[in-house]
């Protein structure tokens, strides 16, 4: 097993009351293992708050908040590994290791332990961090993308992350000389453009012309003002794909197939009326972005969302894509 170091969170960015990006700094005296973009770590919180495992009367299992008889929160060391958003060479520059993360929401909706702890003591609490001196995961370009000269990554939420770190690579890579002929197209969406972490930087990335670089961001609840916003898409990220390849929306394909209501009963309201309809931003329409796809030479990776990615994984499948997802 790989040993246990005490590292520090050095810099914190707060994007939005439940999203972060952070810096950890190694144990003092060590160096983080190297790495390639697309893997992860193992890090260690001593401070959270414990689950425990409760079955109703018919069975089913939930998880609730572990408290003693006076019902005071138990409190105890949880591991969860994360995604790497720092390319190598970034890490080589400053030492640190960079992530990209939510404040997950665990079943009935209790605050997931690990990052409850991280959220609730940053950015002025305990800054100590345990992290595990080892660093793993195939989900890589070398391991999921090579033959293909076409790559499409497709992240939601923090799924960004190990493809920022591989555009950050790439990007690095090329002002050093080191050209490819790969084409990669970038979509990410979150919900608000606030969220959107590295939007700047990877507009700018795609400015540079580095590399053959396609950057697509979009919004899924965007309000009047980023309506008329041309440089963001509008949409979740598997609706703008199904635009992309002509597919119906998800919403009207589940609304196609699903039952009629019985007889009397109370239609719902389908989802389709509040969907957000998918458009692309204005600097890649959708017909200049086809010509970057043929299924013979492309290949489409995921992260993020599972429900977003098994819809990704549909549509790869429907328009004989290679598909491949971050699936640890």
């Amino acid at each position: 097993m790989a040993a246990q170091k005490q590292g520090t969170i050095v810099y914190w960015q707060s994007l939005s009351p439940i999203l972060a990006i952070f810096r950890l700094a190694p144990e003092v005296g060590s160096r983080f293992p190297g790495y390639v973009p697309g893997q992860y770590i193992a890090l260690r919180r001593e401070n959270c708050k414990l689950t425990r495992r409760v079955r109703d009367v018919d069975g089913n299992v939930s998880y609730a908040p572990d408290v003693d008889e006076n019902g005071v929160p138990r409190y105890g060391s949880v591991t969860h590994s994360y995604s790497i958003t720092s390319a190598p060479s970034e890490t080589l520059q400053h030492g640190c290791l960079e992530f990209y993360v939510v404040l997950e929401k665990g079943e009935s909706q209790y605050p997931g332990r690990f990052t409850e702890s991280l959220f609730r003591d940053q950015p002025e609490g305990d800054r100590r961090l345990t992290y595990f001196d080892r660093i793993a995961g195939d989900f890589t370009l070398e391991k999921r993308a090579t033959g293909f000269s076409s790559v499409l990554l497709v992240g939601t939420g923090t799924g960004l992350a190990p493809f920022r770190a591989m555009i950050q690579q790439l990007h690095h890579e090329a002002l050093e000389g080191k050209k490819s002929d790969v084409r990669y197209t970038l979509l990410h969406a979150n919900r608000t453009p606030e969220e959107l972490a590295y939007h700047q930087e990877l507009s700018d990335i795609e400015a540079s012309r580095s590399f053959d670089f396609a950057y697509v961001p979009s919004i899924s609840r965007p309000s009047p003002v980023d309506m008329n916003d041309p440089t963001l898409g509008k949409g979740r990220a598997n609706n703008l794909l199904r635009r992309l390849f002509d597919m119906p929306l998800k919403e009207q394909e589940a609304q196609a197939t699903a039952p009629p209501p019985a007889s009397g009963a109370a239609q719902d309201q389908p989802a389709l009326a509040h969907v957000v309809r998918p458009v692309f931003p204005e600097g890649h329409p959708v017909r200049e972005l086809r010509q970057r796809f043929d299924p013979s030479s492309t290949v489409v990776l995921t992260c993020g969302n599972p429900a977003a990615m098994a819809d990704v994984q549909a549509i790869a499948s429907a328009n004989q894509f290679r598909f491949e997802k971050e699936d640890w």
